[in-house]
This record gives structure tokens, sequence and C-alpha cells, in this order.
């Protein structure tokens, strides 16, 4: 469940400065929460925090560095806040098929999408259990539920934070901490086009039920986080997709799925 707001209490969110994370973030202060913005770009942090007034404070980090991860909790110590809720929104895409991927990159979506969320959760959710009270909400995808050709690094990177969380939140039962998975579908928010993917491609080939605004998925997500639910899906489309994803046997799912990836449909 969520815990209730302290004086000195704060919600940390991971890429905060675009998209879902920037939502989470505005709904959050929405909810009278004070909320520590992370993220590379600065800029963008500073402008969502001055449209939030003194709800937000900014802590620029890349989070692909451990050295910029391991900084944080005294960054926001030096704030004289303690993180009540951690986010983990922050996470990227690569597309296309690995018989032509970049190392380099792969790598570094690995760093954001999966080592961040397993570094933040190992150094804040301690203080949480040792105060008794808190909350995890780490973003995952409708695409964690199985596999997912032409985006498998990322698809895989999902599948870790959905498992991830979910033994977590067992482990902590009866701790005062709970742990929430976020899996949204499609969104408008420029991370297809970063990924490769133009929304044009993307919106060809999902169905328009399918997508949710940032604003909307941000709303469910904190909802579900009070709550106390342990995966959220926004869209009833999706939470059908979702489930279909899990039931399908592979040998029919995997064929379909690559046929209708905008990333592989010049093989």
């Amino acid at each position: 469940m969520l815990p209730a707001p302290s004086a000195d209490g704060t919600v940390l969110v991971t890429g905060a400065s675009s998209g879902i994370g920037e939502e989470l973030a505005r709904e959050w202060a929405r909810r009278g929460r004070h909320v520590v913005l992370v993220a590379r770009r600065a800029d963008k942090l500073h402008a969502l925090a001055t449209s939030l007034g003194s709800a937000a404070d900014v802590l620029a980090a890349d989070l692909a560095d451990p050295d910029e991860r391991a900084a944080l909790p005294a960054r926001v110590a030096e704030l004289g806040r303690v993180v009540d809720v951690l986010v983990n929104n922050a996470g990227l895409s690569t597309s296309g098929p690995v018989a032509t991927s970049d190392p380099t990159a792969e790598l570094n979506l690995v760093e954001v999408d999966v080592a961040a969320v397993v570094d933040l959760c190992s150094r804040f959710v301690p203080g949480m259990v040792s105060r008794g009270r808190g909350a995890v909400l780490n973003v995952a995808s409708v695409g964690a539920f199985g596999p997912l050709p032409g985006q498998a690094a990322y698809g895989a990177a999902k599948a870790f934070v959905l498992s991830y969380s979910q033994a977590l939140g067992q482990e902590l039962s009866g701790t005062g901490v709970a742990v929430t998975t976020l899996c949204p579908g499609p969104v408008k928010t420029g991370f297809g086009a970063t990924a490769g993917i133009s929304d044009a491609d993307a919106e060809a080939a999902l169905p328009k039920a399918m997508w949710v605004t940032a604003a909307d998925v941000a709303a469910a997500a904190v909802d579900g986080v009070a709550a106390g639910k342990s995966v959220v899906v926004p869209g009833a489309f999706n939470r059908v997709g979702a489930a279909a994803y899990r039931l399908l046997p592979r040998r029919l799912l995997l064929p379909i799925l690559a046929r209708t990836h905008p990333a592989l449909k010049n093989r």
C-alpha cells in the first residue's frame, strides 16, 4: 500500500524528463507528493521542476553509469529527503534483428533497463524496510509477458523487470513495503522513434485500441500503487493482449509477432 506523506518524504522518479516519467512526476505532485526528478537531461528536469514549484527537486544523473547510480542515495540525503516511493521508470529500447545489432547499444540498454532497476532497489529498499513503510513502482511493458522479435533485448529486459518485481514483492510481504509493476502498451511519447520505430509504423502495426495516453498511464499507475496492486496494465485491450501473450503457444505467437513488427518488415 502507499505510505502516507511525510514531512521529509519524497517520490524519486527516474526517466522523469519526458513521456511516461514526466507524467508520473506530475501525477505524484498533483496528489500532494514531493518528487525528486532524475534523468540525464538537466534542462528538461529543471523546466518540469519549475512547473511543479516547490514540490520538486532535480538530480541530473546518467543511469547507465554505475557510479552515478551509486551516488544517488547520498545526493537525496543532501536534499534532506527520504525516499518513500521509488519509481524506476527510466528505460530505452533498440530495434531490429540481433544479427545486425550494435553491442554497445545493446549493453547500454541492459544497464538502464535492468541494472539500474536492480541497483536502485538494492540501495533504497533497505531504508524503506527499516522504516516499515514504502513503495516501489517498476515500469515494464506489455512486452514483458513474452518474447518480442524485433526488440529482443528490450522484451527480455522488461520480462526481467516483471519477474524481479514480483519476486521482490513477495519477499517484502509483511514489511510495510509494497511493489507494483506497470506494464503499459503503446504510448505516443517519442520512445519508439528514439529506438528507430516511427509513430506511423507503430500505428500501422498496432490496433488503435491499444494506445493509451501517457497521462492516463500515469494515473493508472499511481492508482495501482495506492490500491496495492502487484501488476498494472493500463487499457482493457492491453490487458486482453497481455493474457493472450501468456497463454498462446510460442510456436504460434512468435511468427505473428515477427511478421508484424515494424523493425523486421524489410527482412
